[in-house]
């Protein structure tokens, strides 16, 4: 399986219910580095598996719609602890809708998964990983 990383980085504030949280129950902000790899078996007619281009472009966007935001105040989010975790999960959904509506290109269809990954520190990351 080929793949391609293309990263970015996102800056949110929010807190967290429940006891298991300690002091992030209280409103915090949080840094991620977040890195995308698209994955697909064979290489596009172009040779490559994705514009990296492209994909930095839409990565970006979609990061853009959460960066410096206070997520508690999202209505989506709304009684959801917005977790490293569920982020990667939004951010992988968004970033799948968007390579279905051909936001990277045609030759993107190939693609068969695809994996996110937030970086929370050097020693501390969360990901989630989607089929196409």
């Amino acid at each position: 399986m080929f793949g391609v990383t293309v990263r970015d980085h996102l800056m949110v504030a929010h807190s967290f219910r429940g006891e298991v949280f300690g002091p992030a129950q209280a409103l915090h902000g949080a840094t991620f580095v977040v890195d995308a790899t698209l994955r697909r078996p064979d290489l596009d007619p172009d040779g490559i598996v994705v514009d990296i281009g492209a994909a930095t472009r839409v990565l970006g966007e979609i990061v853009g719609e959460l960066n410096y935001r206070n997520l508690d105040e999202v209505p989506e989010f709304a009684g959801v602890n917005t977790s490293t975790e569920f982020l990667a999960k939004v951010i992988a959904d968004r970033l799948a809708e968007r390579i279905h509506a051909g936001g990277l290109g045609q030759n993107a269809r190939g693609l068969a998964s695809l994996s996110i990954t937030l970086h929370e520190s050097h020693v501390a990351w969360a990901s989630y990983e989607r089929e196409l």
